[in-house]
């Protein structure tokens, strides 16, 4: 179970690695999607446990000690994968922009750009 947490965080702090040392746009993009995986194991390894069943269950089946795993963070990841794929598709769309209109994705360059 530890063994989750430290490759979420080798993730996220690779991805922020990735956004504040790289200076081509295509690879800041990637870094945020990394970002956004660790965070997603992070939320699923918390919100995990080997002792836990499934919270689905018919009348009856409920036995004094049943222990149930919490739906809410596999929800919550459920939908920050949704979230995340669509703006890493949108950050995409707006690299694929900037390149038509400036010819570069370094950073650097499109700064010094004024047009």
């Amino acid at each position: 179970m530890t063994f989750n947490y430290f490759v979420s965080f080798f993730f996220i702090v690779l991805g922020l690695f990735c956004i504040i040392t790289r200076h081509n746009l295509f690879k800041v993009v990637i870094g945020m999607s990394v970002v956004d995986y660790g965070t997603n194991l992070l939320i699923v390894s918390i919100g995990a446990s080997n002792k836990g069943t499934a919270p689905i269950y018919a009348e009856g089946e409920i036995l004094p000690g049943t222990w149930f795993v919490d739906p809410i963070p596999q929800a919550l990841t459920l939908t920050s994968i949704v979230i995340g794929a669509c703006i890493t598709a949108m950050a995409l769309s707006l690299v694929i922009k900037i390149y038509h209109r400036y010819g570069t994705l370094d950073t650097r360059e499109i700064r010094r750009l004024h047009g």
